[in-house]
């Protein structure tokens, strides 16, 4: 019982039920990696819009090595989206039953290594601090590619401004008061409150924040170790469909 568990969050055939257990999960490590990222190098790296605004102001104020580091990071997430995008579809032309779970085991090895980065963060910062968030970068594009392809971009896992944004759409249907219909718009469309995605979305956002906060005390009392834990987290989740090619190839 367990395997075919954790079999259902990275199999082939998917259902809503499947994609909302694997995002809040995902949603988790994203916000304890942001967050233990943060601690680490003093940024957050899952936050795209933030880094691009930074970019614009840096090239406005001459800040050329500010503005070096945010391409940087940008070309990082970038690179991390493409590559989930590569690993899904050759897996499918492959016909792998673990298509989506090799993102996931890459993100696993490339957070062993931001732990393993982590040990050489203070004796040399100047050139360890930008491969750490280049890293992290990766991994958030990485993970929020993956995610979106698997739910044909209905479910973000790596920052939540999409998903506040949502949840007020919902928020506000489920309080918006019909009334009686009458004149030229009584014909109007009924508005309905979509409570399964309210639960969703706003599940999703208490997995980010308990992830948050979970990396945070992490990091605080573990340093780079916490992330062995993040790292384990997503082998349970992708090691069943990978054991399940290993096996069937033999």
């Amino acid at each position: 019982m367990p395997i075919h568990y954790l079999r259902g969050f990275t199999k082939v055939e998917r259902t809503d039920e499947a994609n909302r257990r694997l995002g809040r999960w995902l949603a988790f490590v994203g916000g304890a990696a942001n967050a233990g990222g943060f601690l680490a190098v003093g940024q957050y790296t899952s936050h795209m819009s933030g880094i691009v605004s930074s970019l614009a102001d840096n090239l406005a104020l001459g800040g050329l090595s500010v503005a070096a580091s945010c391409v940087a990071s940008l070309l990082s997430f970038l690179c991390g989206a493409a590559t989930s995008a590569i690993l899904i579809n050759w897996g499918r032309r492959s016909g792998l039953r673990s298509l989506y779970a090799m993102p996931l085991m890459v993100e696993a090895g490339l957070l062993l290594c931001f732990g393993l980065l982590g040990s050489n963060l203070e004796a040399h910062r100047v050139l360890f601090v930008p491969a750490t968030v280049a890293l992290l970068c990766f991994v958030m594009g990485l993970q929020n590619a993956m995610i979106t392809k698997i739910s044909k971009a209905e479910i973000r896992t790596t920052h939540v401004t999409g998903l506040v944004t949502d949840l007020g759409i919902e928020l506000g249907k489920l309080f918006y008061w019909n009334g009686p219909r009458s004149g030229p718009m009584r014909d109007a469309a009924f508005v309905r409150c979509d409570r399964q995605r309210l639960v969703l979305l706003a599940s999703l956002l208490a997995a980010f924040l308990g992830g948050g906060l979970a990396g945070a005390i992490g990091f605080k009392h573990l340093g780079f170790v916490s992330t062995l834990l993040l790292a384990t987290v997503l082998l349970a989740l992708a090691v069943v469909p990978l054991m399940d090619d290993v096996l069937g190839q033999q």
